[in-house]
């Protein structure tokens, strides 16, 4: 169809989404399939969608358990449970674009996080999410 592609934060917020769709059905003890979702929230056959969209919400979810141990190995007293799912969505993509997305810089992935939770979190989150990636990512 005449769809616009996405600009590339677009698909990254769009990511975060999906991603924290998954986790708050995961949190429910919902059955789901990640193409559903990724469907219902780009609005696009599964075929059509961004590829980056589908790599990063695909691997997070995929390798969510092993990116979860690398991100509370520097969260020292905090756990990934006591975040807020929209931080875990972030972090979780995060995880995904840097470890599975070839190419991926660091400091664009952190970039994308921070900027990311400046507009979702609560004021001061951005720092943590800043602080934790630029331990977790390398």
């Amino acid at each position: 169809g005449g769809t616009m592609a996405l600009s590339r934060n677009e698909s990254q917020e769009k990511a975060m989404i999906i991603i924290y769709d998954a986790l708050t059905r995961e949190h429910m003890g919902m059955e789901f399939d990640p193409k559903e979702l990724i469907e219902d929230v780009i609005e696009l056959p599964y075929d059509e969608v961004d590829l980056y969209i589908k790599e990063v919400v695909v691997k997070a979810l995929l390798h969510k358990e092993e990116y979860i141990e690398k991100l509370e190995k520097h969260m020292e007293t905090w756990t990934f449970k006591r975040l807020n799912r929209l931080n875990q969505a972030i972090l979780l993509m995060s995880c995904a674009h840097f470890f599975e997305v070839k190419d991926a810089d660091k400091a664009v992935v952190i970039n994308v996080a921070v900027t990311l939770a400046k507009r979702y979190l609560d004021d001061n989150d951005y720092k943590f999410v800043n602080a934790i990636l630029d331990n977790v990512l390398c």
